[in-house]
């Protein structure tokens, strides 16, 4: 049993919900976890003290978090895994791009609970350097919001209606690196012993040198190298993602203890899920790669234990976007296992999602789909087809080699597909961070360009604008119905096209992620019901889908979830079955020709012995023809029992 179920169960056993009582008897619950994490990480005889620290910082934490949020965990622990629900449907969104500022988003919750979102993810809104922030990652502060935002009452309040609104929170703890602008790198920088123990900070370059032996180059084209030397100190500083973002040293207990501060800060502002940033470079050591070590699963481990004690209401999503196997590491292993995050992004579907699209085949998402780890029961993911970031071609070698395909030639005929190197290609994306010497690089664009709409509306043909609209309502129809959390990127749900006007920002410019960052477009939102317009099409499809979700139980994930094998390339099916409601059939054809399955195993599964299933969709009930199911060019069919 993981630590959240032993929390659940103690409080279903008191009547009388002593918030204070039910603290200490959270701590004492998660207190063994606790010191066997930290002692893992901070050796008793080198970190003498540090242990009792924390124990004294607990009680001092918890008094900071109000009445109104204590009770409310309370609530989510007798409530259970509430992240699970058919109901949770989320939406990412740059506050200032969506409407202007926080009063904006405020005035613009119709709008959402109208499409049917009870989710949002807000990029980050706290103070950043000016120019170049890396999109508000460059943190001047964890809790302070940037004036251009509003005022922190301003998102008090917001967070507020969200929860009169029963509406759920996330935003990001950049739990990696800080601005070089952030408080304690200033102090570094005057010299201050203390803080420049806070960051990797080095003399000269001789250490520097030997982590670059094995270091990779986040971004290789705009900030090459992991180092940065700093004139004011004359010191060299661990700079893993830009030369302002200064990487933290957890390996100084004082690192913990101060940012578990500002997670509970975090958490007391009304945030329900806390994005980790970054958490896989948490743990660096010279010889490796410095990414996903165990030093850090066990610091997010500590982190969560710590979080679950004060502020159990919260849980964390794990932003790791690597290898399929590493991403549910996340959830936990052995001991730790769903006692680290309790949501994970689906990078590992999104990705495949995309390489389907282009090869109109599924076999490469069957192969790796089908060798990803169970997760534990207790933790879910977070499904979606595009974000604020890049599409990175992090699939597995091996199972490219075995379907017959060269790793090296694949990635780039994917390049080449999306970034408009050919002709033929229906897709407006941009390349991200190309290294020549590797050929390695990523994908930009919104969802819309990528699938061909900008280039069907610009060349007005209407063929190949009906074909994208269908791409981009199937992918989102497979999201929904996908085990996990759905997260929609906003713009998406209305196709908005690529955003060019990041070129003319010397700020932006070198970064063509700003592309599908595009802002809302409020204009062609009030034009939604005319029926004729493509984006009307997308919005009132992912409208009806989102509420279809919502209607049935079976969408919610109780690891219910198995993939099915159609002996045709072009077609994913997997099936979500329930205890409580007949089960469901998600049929999707990749294809831009119509395909064919044969049924057999179909009829096996119930589908149609009891008369021919209704598929949720169309609310049209489907029939076989020759013992064939037949399907239209990119259409999805969720088929439900009759």
């Amino acid at each position: 049993m993981n630590q959240a179920a032993l929390h659940q169960l103690i409080s279903s056993r008191f009547k009388e919900k002593n918030t204070k009582v039910l603290f200490n008897l959270r701590l004492a619950t998660n207190l063994g976890l606790i010191q066997q994490l930290f002692f893992s990480i901070y050796p008793e005889e080198k970190h003498h003290g540090a242990f009792q620290e924390l124990m004294n910082l607990f009680p001092k934490l918890f008094a900071l978090r109000s009445d109104e949020l204590k009770n409310q965990d309370l609530q989510r622990l007798e409530e259970g895994n509430w992240y699970q629900s058919e109901k949770m449907v989320g939406m990412q969104l740059y506050v200032e791009h969506f409407h202007k500022d926080l009063k904006g988003l405020k005035e613009k919750i119709p709008y959402l609970k109208r499409l049917g979102i009870n989710f949002l993810h807000l990029m980050p809104i706290t103070t950043r350097p000016n120019g170049e922030n890396d999109g508000g990652y460059a943190v001047n502060s964890y809790h302070k919001i940037d004036p251009k935002y509003g005022t922190d009452k301003e998102f008090l309040e917001l967070a507020s209606e969200f929860r009169k609104q029963q509406m759920f929170l996330m935003l990001d703890f950049v739990v990696n690196h800080t601005s070089n602008e952030f408080p304690w790198a200033k102090k570094a920088k005057k010299g201050e012993k203390k803080y420049q123990g806070y960051y990797y900070i080095f003399e000269d370059d001789s250490i520097p040198k030997e982590f670059e032996k094995s270091l990779p180059e986040v971004f290789p084209e705009t900030s090459p190298g992991n180092f940065t030397h700093i004139p004011e100190m004359d010191r060299w500083v661990m700079t893993v993602f830009n030369d302002y973002q200064w990487d933290l040293n957890y390996t100084n207990p004082e690192v913990f203890l101060e940012m578990l501060t500002n997670l509970v800060k975090l958490a007391n502002m009304g945030v329900d899920m806390v994005r980790f940033d970054a958490l896989a470079f948490l743990w660096k050591k010279i010889g490796t790669d410095s990414q996903n070590l165990p030093e850090a699963h066990d610091l997010i481990a500590l982190f969560r234990m710590c979080l679950q004690v004060v502020a159990p209401g919260t849980i964390f999503l794990a932003e790791a976007i690597v290898a399929p196997t590493e991403i549910v590491k996340y959830f936990g292993e052995g001991q730790k296992r769903a006692n680290e995050c309790e949501v994970a992004y689906n990078a590992s579907l999104m990705a495949l999602l995309w390489n389907s699209i282009a090869t109109k085949k599924t076999v490469l998402l069957y192969k790796s789909l089908s060798n990803v780890p169970a997760k534990p029961k207790d933790c879910t993911w977070i499904n979606y087809i595009r974000c604020h970031d890049d599409i990175g071609l992090g699939y597995e070698n091996s199972f490219i080699e075995e379907i017959g395909w060269n790793p090296q030639q694949h990635r780039k005929f994917l390049l080449d597909y999306y970034c408009q190197r050919l002709n033929w290609s229906p897709s407006k994306g941009l390349l991200f961070m190309y290294n020549p010497k590797t050929g390695d690089g990523r994908i930009t664009g919104s969802a819309a360009s990528l699938l061909g709409l900008e280039k069907g509306l610009i060349e007005k043909n209407k063929s190949l604008v009906n074909e994208a609209v269908a791409k981009i309502n199937m992918l989102h129809g497979i999201i929904l119905a996908f085990g996990g959390i759905p997260m929609i990127y906003a713009g998406d749900e209305i196709g908005i096209l690529n955003d060019y006007s990041f070129l003319e920002d010397d700020a932006t410019k070198g970064d063509s992620r700003w592309a599908n960052r595009p802002k809302q477009d409020w204009e062609l939102i009030s034009k939604l019901e005319n029926k004729d317009l493509p984006q009307s099409k997308i919005f009132h499809t992912l409208q009806r889908l989102i509420a279809i979700r919502k209607e049935n139980i079976v969408f919610a994930d109780n690891d219910n979830l198995s993939l099915c094998h159609t002996g045709n390339d072009h077609v994913l099916v997997f099936e979500r079955t329930s205890t409580s409601e007949n089960g469901l059939l998600v049929i999707s054809n990749f294809d831009e020709n119509p395909q064919v399955i044969e049924a057999g195993w179909i009829l096996k599964l119930g589908y149609f012995t009891m008369g021919n299933p209704k598929d949720l969709i169309s609310e049209q009930k489907i029939s076989l023809k020759s013992g064939l199911l037949e399907l239209k060019p990119y259409q999805i069919l969720w088929l439900k029992k009759s």
